[in-house]
């Protein structure tokens, strides 16, 4: 884990514009699992969390057309959180960052690790804005 002080301006960079932080895993099974669009969003210490993945999930969460409830969970912080959001994004492999988007309960949409490093927050917020109009 790391230390409180180090990941408290990242959790806030999120939870200040309306994102839910889910620290056990009944509250992510429970979001998760019930009626609506809930977009979730691992969060992480590492660099391309900061430059692209916090910025698109901010930029998207902005849009119009949105889900119902906006959550996210902290990877190296919170286990059981963080495993049981995973868990429901199976087959996807674990990844932080990632960004995932479920309707009724089911994945409709993920965004992985792999494709958040390198890519402007502009191009994945579009990418995230798309599942949105698509699904919400």
């Amino acid at each position: 884990m790391y230390p409180e002080y180090l990941v408290a301006p990242m959790r806030e960079d999120l939870t200040k514009v309306g994102f839910e932080e889910l620290k056990d895993a009944q509250s992510v099974e429970h979001a998760i699992k019930s009626e609506g669009t809930v977009f979730v969003m691992v969060n992480s210490v590492c660099g391309c969390a900061a430059a692209n993945a916090r910025p698109a999930a901010k930029i998207a969460s902005q849009n119009e057309k949105h889900p119902d409830r906006l959550v996210t969970v902290f990877a190296g912080m919170e286990k059981d959180a963080v495993d049981a959001a995973r868990n429901l994004m199976l087959p996807y492999p674990p990844s932080s960052p990632s960004m995932a988007l479920f309707k009724d309960g089911k994945l409709v949409h993920i965004i992985e690790r792999h494709q958040i490093e390198g890519r402007p927050a502009q191009m994945i917020a579009d990418n995230l804005i798309g599942a949105f109009e698509q699904y919400c």
